[in-house]
């Protein structure tokens, strides 16, 4: 399933009471199916990991030391995988809501027998590259693939130029910075309030390492965790990503990643402007 990688992101909030977004969206009962087809809740846990991970670098970043105990409870109780399912599937909702041939397609490919297996494959991947050294293997493979133009390195960049994964990341990545930078400046972590122009020259400042950072994860993971597919599987899914209903899938995924990824952003933008501030959180 494609969705964004986003991996620099770590998802955090003041230890207040969590926003009622998720709980006064609504929900249909077809969507809340269809997640469940496609593993929402097991990428969502392994994107905690993710999250609680990089929550300890972006204390030792941003400010070391003063975190303490209260940083950990505030990225535990954000990270409440429920509640980023909500979060999901009322995105996607609205994002599909008028579209049930989508919806059927989705159900049809992702819940078959290699639609299922693909899922499972790509969450194993992305377990996987939780550890530095399987990661530093994963670009290794995929290095040795693309030098020697071996066929499937073709057929990964082939997959990712037709879901447009590389500048999908990208943008995504770049919402998110852009919504953390307008949290920290809501905390009133900078001497003075910065102003919104600022804040975008300085995400688009970014863009060429939000894009080097990008390319060098997405390809490995995707050599990685189609690495045990067949051409022919493989040709499959790449087949069902170029139809329109494929494409229409792709976008309304990311469309529901980026609605997380953006509420969720600001919050961690909000707490650790606070900290910087030298407010509790």
């Amino acid at each position: 399933m494609l969705r964004p990688l986003l991996l620099s992101l770590c998802l955090a909030l003041p230890t207040t009471a969590l926003p009622s977004y998720a709980q006064t969206q609504r929900v249909q009962p077809e969507i809340a199916s269809l997640t469940q087809t496609l593993k929402i809740d097991a990428l969502i846990a392994v994107m905690r990991s993710e999250g609680l991970a990089s929550g300890k670098e972006m204390e030792a970043d941003l400010f070391p030391g003063q975190g303490g105990a209260a940083w950990g409870v505030v990225l535990s109780r954000v990270y409440d995988t429920a509640r980023l399912h909500q979060i999901f599937d009322t995105a996607l909702t609205k994002a599909l809501e008028n579209d049930p041939a989508t919806q059927t397609a989705m159900r049809d490919f992702f819940g078959s027998p290699l639609g299922q297996r693909i899922l499972a494959l790509e969450i194993d991947a992305r377990k996987t590259l939780l550890d530095d050294k399987a990661t530093a293997a994963a670009g290794a493979m995929w290095g040795r693939a693309l030098n020697a133009d071996a066929p499937r390195a073709a057929q990964i960049t082939r997959f990712a130029e037709i879901n447009d994964l590389v500048e999908s990341n990208v943008m995504g990545a770049m919402n998110g910075n852009l919504a953390f930078y307008r949290g920290m400046n809501a905390a009133g972590a900078f001497p003075e309030s910065m102003p919104e122009d600022d804040m975008l020259a300085d995400v688009w400042a970014q863009e060429s390492d939000v894009r080097r950072d990008t390319i060098e994860w997405l390809y490995p993971f995707l050599m990685l965790a189609y690495q045990p597919l067949s051409d022919a599987e493989l040709d499959r899914y790449i087949a069902f990503s170029a139809t329109p209903a494929g494409q229409k899938a792709n976008a309304a995924v990311f469309v529901a990643f980026d609605a997380m990824f953006v509420q969720v952003s600001k919050e961690l933008g909000q707490s650790a402007g606070h900290l910087m501030a030298g407010q509790d959180i």
